[in-house]
């Protein structure tokens, strides 16, 4: 049989079949996936083979190719690799400007990774409800930037649902990757677009003003009843991501992921520029004429220079 991972629960696997039904797995034997040394050998979203046992659950016996994935550094163990969701076809980053602030370092660093696994992100920039009229100017100004750089970017408020049904259209018969850091609303979030999800929500830590994690692993909730097969898009619900590093990037690789030093740097001097010091950088003129912003600059700076996730942890 041939189904979908729906649900990681650590040990067991929800996965539903292409004929609709809702089985428990278990992997069977060990998982080699190209090189890609994970905690989770199986991962929310991927296509896989079951065998049905005796019990009413069954096996994966294999995981079919994927078209994409996004992964992030194990926790506890640095040299391997998360695998937060595969098989996406875009993907929602929640962010806020206060109630906790996303810094532009995470962003920057999600949106460079999905760049690098092809998945492309949408920002949505919540709890506009909350902000004065300082935080509404810097939050414009965060809006200006990444659509000048092609971003699409939305502002709402899941508390009250204002701007959340101009989400909607975006979501139909898609898969769709929804993360951001703890406390960002995410599952306040869902619960409009679902209202039948029943998720948990968390109130803002005062002591660390971050979020408490309300989601432990990724599940795929499906926007209508899983009855009406096949079911037109699904929202995978992610746990808060308090820092994000990639994963086995190169550096010669980076400029690439960062869209506007990748349009400049095709001017510049030397083909292997580095985009630090070299003379006949075109980065470093754009940067100097504004055409760069210096928030992007310094995101690419520190994902060049250190690829350690634990040093963007403390910030959050």
């Amino acid at each position: 049989m041939h189904g979908l991972v729906i649900k990681n629960t650590g040990s067991w696997y929800t996965v539903l079949t292409d004929d609709g039904q809702l089985i428990d797995c278990k992997i069977k034997g060990n998982f080699r996936l190209k090189g890609i040394r994970s905690t989770n050998p199986v991962a929310v979203g991927d296509r896989v083979q079951i065998v049905p046992n005796n019990e009413g659950t069954a096996f994966i016996t294999e995981i079919e190719d994927r078209r994409n994935y996004i992964i992030r550094k194990s926790i506890n163990l640095s040299k391997q690799s998360h695998i937060i969701a595969a098989n996406v076809d875009q993907a929602i980053l929640v962010v806020t400007v206060a109630n906790p602030q996303t810094s532009t370092t995470f962003i920057d660093r999600f949106l460079a990774s999905a760049e690098a696994y092809r998945v492309p992100v949408i920002l949505v920039f919540n709890k506009t409800d909350l902000l004065d009229e300082d935080m509404h100017r810097y939050q414009e100004a965060m809006i200006n930037l990444y659509q000048t750089i092609g971003y699409e970017c939305y502002q709402i408020s899941a508390e009250t649902g204002d701007g959340v049904e101009a989400l909607r259209p975006l979501l139909k018969d898609k898969i769709t990757l929804l993360s951001g850091n703890s406390g960002v609303g995410k599952s306040t979030l869902i619960n409009r677009l679902v209202p039948d999800a029943n998720l948990r929500t968390s109130e803002i830590s005062d002591a660390h003003n971050t979020g408490q994690h309300t989601t432990t692993f990724s599940e795929m909730i499906p926007l209508s009843p899983i009855t009406q097969h096949p079911t037109p898009g699904f929202l995978i619900d992610t746990p808060g991501i308090k820092g994000f590093g990639t994963f086995d990037m190169e550096p010669e690789e980076l400029t690439s992921y960062f869209k506007e030093i990748f349009h400049f740097s095709q001017d510049c001097k030397f083909s292997n520029c580095t985009h630090t010091h070299e003379p006949g950088c075109a980065v470093l003129k754009a940067l100097e004429d504004h055409y760069i912003a210096e928030s992007r600059y310094q995101s690419y700076l520190s994902m060049l220079e250190d690829k350690d996730e634990g040093k963007y942890r403390a910030a959050y």
